[in-house]
């Protein structure tokens, strides 16, 4: 048997690859999947079967493309209302491939139609050796349940439990899990960052697996969930139906800096993808700064949203062309167009440049004590307990679309997250909405600690 996990680290997505006797499967396909047509070519084997473990809400699936490609079926659970040419699968269904044994199993909590996929390798043994669980069994935690539009969070957690406990737990205790996602997704709460388990470990360390009572799984796992992205019922609803292939998406035009400008006064978005550094020392102004080294299409989509038909600001044709497979596999894929020439283009048609400035966290420390900054924590919730600046004002970057109105506009502000990435994400947005005195905490609360700066916890008081 041949068999591959292919890790999306940007959407922290897992999507594996089987193959027996010249026939391979794939589970969970991302939005690009030459990938997996690349891995096949490598092997010698022709894609037949696509499995969705569930229509994911998180990012643009690929089955529908890939399907167009291979001609392969595509196998979906229960109760998701798909709209594309599919086979409904249901508990007991299997599917053979040469020596593999694919055998579906129901399991609804994180979506109604949720399905765990148990596969038997039978040139190695007539019991199962692996269980691909989609989301509803992480590392270290299990899906989320708030993400239907059918059914309550209270519901869904309800169905999670009986899921995982008359179900995923009854399989052996040597049997592999490999998940949906790893550490990073928004999918779970705090899943880890391996990329496998098995049900012998996940039954002993997993949080939510050692909560023998249902109403108290219910109630753990419907309260302090993150934050929900406005995006992702959208993403349901295009895997409902099926994305449309990348190679059907219009090329991205040139854009001059006298129409970006015009644009921008009409409150286009203008998305610089470049490094922070680069970002830092020279933007157009307005422009909302996202560096494509980090966690770039969520960030995008959560903050931006999928309408807003971006003009992108990159370094190189290569970081356009990165820029616009990471917006899409999220479901951005009405880009506008690029500026042309980028920042040397911009500054030789004589526009301004904005800045901003970068500080160290001795250099903030030294600032609160002459009383003359602010301090704007825009890390989540759980990391603001666990520590933070004394004095510092909290607003998690995820819902700064909705809470800019109640920040200082006068103040001068520095802005911290954990590593200086959201922070300066954060800092665009605020000069994006008329903040003037903002700079960036370059390695933020890591940085922090690491120079020994006092650390206070407790409960957050948002701005």
């Amino acid at each position: 048997m041949y068999f591959e996990q292919f890790h999306l680290g940007c959407l922290a997505l897992d999507s594996y690859m089987l193959a027996s006797e010249g026939v391979a499967i794939v589970v969970d396909p991302q939005r690009d999947v030459d990938i997996y047509l690349q891995a096949a070519e490598q092997h010698g084997v022709k894609i037949q079967h696509i499995f969705e473990t569930h229509l994911h809400a998180d990012f643009v699936s690929g089955h529908k493309e890939l399907a167009e490609r291979t001609g392969a079926r595509i196998y979906v659970g229960p109760n998701g209302g798909a709209k594309f040419p599919h086979i409904e699968v249901l508990d007991g269904f299997q599917l053979r491939v040469g020596k593999i044994r694919i055998s579906v199993l129901e399991t609804p909590g994180h979506t109604p139609e949720s399905i765990c996929l148990v596969v038997t390798d039978e040139e190695k043994s007539p019991d199962p050796w692996a269980v691909l669980s989609g989301d509803t069994l992480f590392l270290g935690d299990v899906g989320r349940p708030d993400l239907s539009g059918t059914h309550t969070p209270v519901v869904l957690a309800g169905m999670l439990f009986d899921s995982l406990h008359n179900k995923v737990l009854k399989l052996a205790d040597d049997v592999i899990v490999y998940p949906g996602h790893g550490a990073g997704s928004l999918c779970g709460k705090n899943m880890r960052a391996e990329s496998s388990s098995t049900i012998r470990t996940e039954r002993l360390t997993n949080y939510a697996l050692k909560i023998d009572s249902r109403e108290e799984f219910i109630l753990q796992l419907t309260t302090n969930l993150p934050p929900r992205p406005e995006y992702f019922p959208q993403d349901a609803a295009i895997n409902r139906v099926g994305a449309p292939a990348l190679s059907e998406l219009p090329d991205l035009e040139p854009i001059s800096p006298q129409s970006l400008q015009s644009m921008l006064s009409d409150g286009v978005f203008a998305l610089d993808v470049r490094s922070s550094d680069d970002f830092a020392s020279g933007h157009v102004p307005g422009s909302v700064g996202i560096p494509l080294s980090g966690d770039f299409a969520f960030w995008a989509g959560s903050l931006l949203g999928l309408s807003s038909r971006p003009v992108l600001i990159a370094a190189s044709q290569e970081q356009l062309a990165e820029a616009r497979t990471r917006l899409a596999r999220v479901g951005i894929d009405g880009a506008r167009g690029y500026l042309k020439d980028g920042i040397k283009g911009w500054s030789e048609a004589g526009l301004p440049l904005t800045e901003l400035e970068q500080i160290n966290p001795r250099l903030l420390s030294e600032l609160l004590r002459k009383d003359k900054t602010q301090v704007l924590d825009v890390r989540r919730k759980p990391e603001w307990e666990a520590g933070h600046v004394e004095g510092a004002n909290w607003l998690a970057l995820d819902d700064f679309k909705d809470s800019l109105s109640k920040l200082d506009r006068k103040a001068p502000i520095a802005v911290i997250c954990k590593s200086g990435y959201r922070s300066l994400i954060a800092g665009s947005l605020l000069q994006r909405a008329g903040f003037e005195n903002v700079r960036n905490v370059s390695g933020g609360f890591v940085g922090w600690e690491k120079a020994k700066l006092p650390i206070v916890t407790g409960l957050p008081v948002a701005v």
